[in-house]
């Protein structure tokens, strides 16, 4: 049987950087951060009291009040998400079989602050009032809604399921969906992810593991991979979404095409709860076999953008996967960390960096790494390498892999390439 080629033909996006392709790739160009005070709750008593908002969102723009009733806001950030990617690669055209269309977003967490409200109140008032839950309260929650609103939102058919592995969440969206669409399952699916996590439940519960940066003096600074004295990550929130689309399919109604998606690798660590694998072993496996689905060498990389999430651990090991990997082209990639502007998006954090690694093939541009100082360097990490420091770089960039790794070892790389006939 003969693999369909995919292609992505429409984006969308809802970030801590900005509320569109446009303006979150801009900001990511310009080393813009993310980063500020939390005002979703009163973190005042947290040991972490910064993240990565998404900014000047109002739902009511969005929505109707009988419609968010049934919609935890990271729903909310997906739909935003969808309708822009939706818009732009024109998937209302009534030409198109929308039997043949499906709807794979994925998510880390899911409804986190539904979760908390509807659990703390039955906590406080539960023993005098007895059970009283609003009716919405499971499908607001779990972590698949969301792909099943962008359905019946726009009436597509076709496979519809949403996945949950942690941080790698997205990532394993994508791959789904290109997988879906070569087999010919699909002609077209709405991929990515989102997640709104930034809730007291949600920093507490990475604030006790020690996960997360405690720099509250100077959080634009916080999340500085790569750096001697990086303390953890930056929690983010938001969606971003990818059209994939079937080749002939997209030529033949004169669709836009960003790029070709190439090949996705998926491993586990089988190591540790939440720790990378210190030598990462699985981080090279999924590289490699990436690589291998799509029938590239590592010199054909020309940008990585690393998962890179400002970790004592995480940054370490994954520079030491990419040296092992690549070895001598490593130091002629361009390397970078998105999440050093945008904060660890969790579940949507591989969709939002496939959507940048889609960018920087269609514009021959590698975004920054930001808040790295040259005297902060950390004897395990060889500074040989090109990690982009603070500018971004023009270069042509044929071909971008993309790194995600979730707690529970989950590990999944995605390729894009330059479309050619």
């Amino acid at each position: 049987m003969e693999l369909k080629r995919v292609v992505v033909t429409g984006l969308g996006v809802l970030s801590p950087i900005g509320n569109d392709v446009e303006t979150t790739w801009n900001n990511a160009l310009k080393g813009v951060s993310g980063a500020g005070p939390i005002t979703h709750f009163d973190a005042s008593k947290f040991k972490t009291q910064f993240a990565c908002e998404v900014k000047n969102f109002d739902a009511n723009e969005h929505f109707d009040r009988k419609k968010l009733r049934q919609l935890d806001l990271y729903a909310q950030y997906a739909l935003v998400a969808a309708k822009q990617a939706v818009e732009d690669a024109n998937l209302e055209d009534e030409s198109i079989n929308k039997d043949r269309v499906g709807v794979i977003v994925a998510a880390g967490i899911g409804g986190l602050h539904t979760f908390e409200e509807e659990a703390g109140y039955y906590a406080v008032h539960g023993e005098e009032q007895g059970p009283k839950y609003n009716p919405f309260f499971i499908p607001k929650m779990i972590a698949d809604i969301a792909s099943g609103h962008i359905s019946m939102q726009y009436g597509f058919h076709g496979p519809n399921y949403g996945i949950v592995s942690a941080c790698a969440s997205s990532n394993n969206a994508i791959i789904d969906a290109f997988n879906l669409i070569r087999l010919g399952k699909a002609n077209v699916m709405v991929t990515g992810g989102a997640e709104a996590a930034i809730y007291p439940a949600g920093v507490g519960g990475f604030n006790s593991m020690h996960a997360l940066s405690t720099r509250n003096d100077s959080p634009e600074t916080a999340s500085r991979p790569f750096s001697a004295s990086r303390d953890g990550f930056v929690m983010g929130e938001g969606s971003a979404v990818l059209i994939l689309e079937e080749l002939e399919h997209a030529k033949a109604r004169g669709a836009k095409i960003y790029a070709e998606v190439a090949g996705g690798g998926m491993s586990a660590d089988a190591y540790h709860l939440t720790a990378t694998h210190p030598e990462g072993l699985g981080a090279i496996l999924a590289m490699s076999s990436a690589l291998e689905d799509a029938e590239m060498k590592p010199e054909d990389i020309d940008y990585i953008n690393v998962h890179g999430t400002s970790t004592p651990v995480g940054d370490v090991s994954e520079v030491k996967a990419i040296k092992e990997l690549f070895g001598d082209h490593a130091y002629k990639l361009n390397i970078s960390s998105t999440k050093s502007m945008t904060g660890h998006l969790l579940g949507a954090t591989g969709a939002l960096e496939a959507l940048f690694s889609v960018k920087s093939v269609q514009e021959d541009i590698v975004p920054p790494t930001i808040n790295h100082d040259p005297e902060d360097k950390d004897e395990n990490i060889d500074y040989n390498l090109n990690f982009t420091f603070d500018k971004a770089q023009k270069r042509v960039v044929n071909a971008a892999l993309s790194n995600s790794f979730g707690f529970g070892g989950h590990n999944a790389t995605v390729i894009v390439k330059k479309y050619a006939e």
